[in-house]
């Protein structure tokens, strides 16, 4: 990213990943309604694009506590750069999500009939946190 002026500390990547972590909780759990989840699978719902959008906000909120301060990175104009790993997190966020449910209904997984949907909803959060691994790397170089 071109407008970083210094890379992030060790102490950073590690602050910036609980506040992503913190962030999914806040965003995938309590901030879930049933309209987002009984929407996901539909393709171009609003449900399901107003979740993830939900997530780029709070992305865009996590990493900017790390924005402007001594040591972390400095941003002009209006936080392209953040804005720009929101936006991604929102669209790998939106696509994780709604291939989850798509499997789910294909082979008609439900979390009381299958052990297979558990299965595929630790590898839903293990992309998501592969995102956030994606997102700071993308930062600190």
């Amino acid at each position: 990213m071109d407008n970083l002026s210094a890379m992030l500390t060790p102490d950073q990547i590690v602050w910036a990943f609980a506040a992503l972590f913190l962030k999914h909780f806040i965003c995938d759990f309590p901030l879930q309604v049933p309209y987002h989840y009984r929407n996901k699978g539909t393709y171009g719902h609003i449900g399901g694009i107003s979740h993830a959008s939900i997530h780029a906000i709070g992305t865009f909120i996590a990493l900017s506590a790390f924005a402007d301060h001594p040591g972390g990175f400095e941003l002009h104009g209006p936080h392209i750069e953040i804005v720009t790993v929101a936006v991604f997190d929102l669209v790998v966020h939106y696509h994780v999500d709604y291939a989850k449910v798509q499997i789910n209904r294909h082979f008609h997984w439900g979390p009381t009939t299958h052990e297979q949907f558990w299965w595929l909803l630790g590898l839903d959060q293990f992309l998501h946190a592969m995102t956030y691994v994606a997102m700071i790397w993308w930062i600190k170089t």
